[in-house]
Formats: structure tokens, sequence, C-alpha cells
């Protein structure tokens, strides 16, 4: 029977080392990314049956790099691995289109069993998150609100590397775009979010946890 390969992504070395050495047992593991671009670059590489992720990363958290994924086609399934346990979250990554949330505070015994139901195309989410309330996460076609402000994914993506303390240049070389069209991004996130400056996106950014 042929091993599911997955791609591994979290920035935190000792625990790739841990997952890694335990999960190469039951899985192929094609591939290891300590932020959320590498994680992208490696999804379009490998094609992996799935990827298992950490939320919060540099460059590109989880569930916007599954958004991407996903608008781009890719059939690669994801299954997030994370400290958070808020239900906002768990919901953000579901409505990501991800099949499985698992918190790290679980046994290696459950997490190979969510890869498992997730390779299989069946969604697991942890007992850890309140079982009565997972059933009013998922409606379909409803867009993720950040407080009530709607950002896009280009927004999100430029907010979380000014959070990250990128200077605007190096926003748009991360991006590919131009420095003006990166400024054009950070003055309407600031006008949408209500807010007039950096530091206050940064706190922002912190609140709806994209670092």
């Amino acid at each position: 029977m042929k091993r599911p390969n997955l791609v591994l992504a979290d920035d935190h070395v000792l625990v790739m080392e841990g997952l890694t050495h335990v999960l190469r047992q039951d899985f192929n593991i094609a591939g290891i990314a300590q932020n959320g671009r590498e994680l992208i670059a490696m999804a379009k590489q490998f094609r992996p049956d799935v990827i298992v992720s950490d939320i919060s990363m540099p460059q590109l958290n989880g569930i916007d790099a599954a958004r991407i994924l996903q608008k781009e086609g890719s059939h690669s399934r994801f299954l997030f691995l994370s400290m958070h346990s808020e239900l906002s979250l768990v919901e953000e990554a579901l409505r990501a289109g991800a099949l499985g949330y698992v918190l790290k505070m679980c046994s290696m015994e459950e997490l190979t069993k969510a890869i498992r139901f997730v390779v299989n195309g069946s969604t697991y989410i942890t007992p850890l998150v309140s079982g009565d309330l997972i059933s009013t996460l998922v409606t379909a076609g409803t867009q993720v609100k950040a407080n009530g402000t709607r950002l896009t994914l280009r927004q999100r993506e430029v907010l979380q590397l000014l959070a990250e303390g990128k200077t605007m240049k190096e926003v748009a070389g991360v991006l590919g775009i131009s420095t003006r069209t990166a400024e054009s991004h950070k003055y309407e996130i600031m006008r949408q979010v209500g807010v007039t400056t950096t530091a206050q996106l940064v706190r922002y950014a912190v609140q709806i946890n994209l670092v």
C-alpha cells in the first residue's frame, strides 16, 4: 500500500525534528517548511497528499497559505497542528479549506489518526475543541471577517509582513509587487481598520492572530 506523502510546516525546528522522526514511520515526509512562503513552494513542488501546518509562522501564516493554495487549485489537504484552541481560529481554518485541526498538546496517536482521516478526505477536529460548537462553524459561502472588517488576502499578506517589522520595500520584495503598490495596500488597510499609525496596525494584526 502506498504511503501518503506529507509536507510539514512549523517555524520551531525542534517540533519539526520530533514530528519528522515519529511520522516517517507511517508516512513519507516530502518536505519541511519553516514559513508560509516555503510551504507554498514545497506544496507546488511535491504536491503532497496532506500538509500538516502550524498557524503562526513568519512571512505568511498557515491559514492564508491554505487560502492561496486552494485558490491556485492545489489538491493537497490541510491539517492544522496548533497551540491555539480559540473557536474563531478553528472556524477560520475550516473556512480556508482545512479538513483537520489538532492541538499541539495532543498525543502522536491522535495526530496520526487525524492525518489518516484527512488522507481519506474525512474531517477530523480534536475533541479538545468543544464539540457542541463545531456544528456552527462552517456555512458555505461565508467570508472571514476580522473584527467586522473585511480584508482581502493580499491585504492580510501585507499586514502580516508589516507586523513582523519589514519595511515597505521588503514587503514589496516578498510579494513581488512595487513599493508604491505595497504602500497603497497599507493605507487602504489603515482606512478600513480605522487606524493612523503603523504601531496601531501592528496591534490590530496581533488582535486578529496574524502574528
